[in-house]
């Protein structure tokens, strides 16, 4: 069986291409795709070639062709055998998926839409959605604590939103573009700073009285760190949510981090529990139907957050602004048509 997939066939290009699907094996699922949506860091960082990619790999050059779009929706075609989950007609998102209009992958990563009021576009967020939910579980939140979140991508919009629904208060978030401020004050954020500004940390404190309890580190960068640290209170957790794929590190741990008695938590998505969830472990099956449930109730608004919606056609100049655009919009390419013009 033929399918349609985005690759990146070598560093800075993108190409829609004709690759094979096999017949199902056992434990799988075969999905017509409906949205898949954009993880801009991610996906920068693969096709500009970087080598560090995998937090587990050890390479040291890049390899291609490589294949993303792990956060995607659509609707069963036909399950294995011994597949309980779901059956065909079901709608349903999915993780460490591609982007591609037919696609086989494992039951484990298949989360069945079961509410109706649930968008095939939203549920395209909701892997994506899980990488911050599993940040803030990890710094086990309590209601009425304040929280500031360190960069305004998609993960640190989504982190606002959680973070909201999670009953902190107030919820800072944080970037120097001044767009991404107002968008995040837009969805609910209680404050929108500019970490370069003069007294940046002196705000932050005076806002929280003392200091904040958490913080979510989106950007995977070490300066952000660093004026995150000066942002906390004693005691206080920070979920370095971000890829820190290189070392570009100088903290004062002693005075930032030792004295103060600051929790410092490996919150990439991959160490988390495989099978069972427990108490600020969940898998991420549990979180993406956590995340399901918390849309249809309309606590959560992940389908707002998109920006741009492109075909798959438009893959090559779509990843061209990727590579380019220090501020990328969130976007989604839509499966449901093979041509048409590109919409916003």
């Amino acid at each position: 069986m033929q399918c349609k997939q985005i690759v990146f066939t070598r560093v800075n290009h993108a190409e829609l291409m004709e690759q094979e699907i096999g017949p199902l094996a056992a434990g799988q699922v075969l999905v017509r795709t409906a949205y898949t949506t954009i993880s801009s860091g991610t996906e920068r960082a693969n096709i500009t070639g970087d080598p560090n990619v995998s937090v587990y790999s050890k390479d040291t050059e890049a390899r291609f062709p490589r294949f993303c779009g792990y956060s995607a929706s659509g609707t069963v075609i036909s399950v294995s055998d011994d597949v309980t989950r779901v059956k065909p007609g079901d709608r349903v998102a999915l993780s460490w998926s591609h982007h591609a209009d037919v696609q086989t992958i494992a039951e484990e990563n298949v989360h069945p839409i079961t509410d109706s009021r649930v968008t095939l576009q939203e549920a395209s967020v909701v892997h994506i959605a899980t990488f911050p939910l599993g940040a803030i579980r990890k710094c086990h939140l309590e209601i009425g604590e304040s929280a500031v979140v360190m960069g305004l991508g998609i993960l640190g919009l989504i982190a606002v939103q959680l973070l909201l629904a999670a009953g902190a208060v107030p919820v800072i978030a944080i970037d120097p573009d001044e767009s991404r401020r107002k968008r995040a004050l837009e969805i609910g954020a209680d404050y929108a700073l500019d970490p370069y500004a003069e007294g940046f940390a002196e705000r932050v404190k005076s806002i929280t009285h003392g200091g904040t309890n958490v913080a979510i580190e989106v950007t995977g960068n070490g300066q952000a760190l660093d004026q995150v640290l000066d942002c906390m209170t004693a005691f206080g957790r920070v979920a370095l949510l971000g890829c820190t794929r290189h070392s570009d590190f100088t903290i004062d741990y002693y005075h930032k981090v030792h004295g103060p008695g600051i929790t410092l938590i490996g919150a990439h998505t991959m160490a988390r529990p495989k099978k069972e969830s427990s108490a600020g472990l969940w898998t991420t099956h549990d979180d993406a139907m956590a995340l399901l449930r918390l849309s249809a109730a309309g606590r959560l608004h992940l389908g707002s957050l998109i920006e741009e919606t492109y075909f798959p056609e438009d893959a090559p100049s779509v990843y061209e602004r990727l590579i380019h655009e220090k501020i990328f919009p969130v976007t989604q390419f839509d499966w449901s048509k093979s041509t048409g013009e590109p919409r916003r």
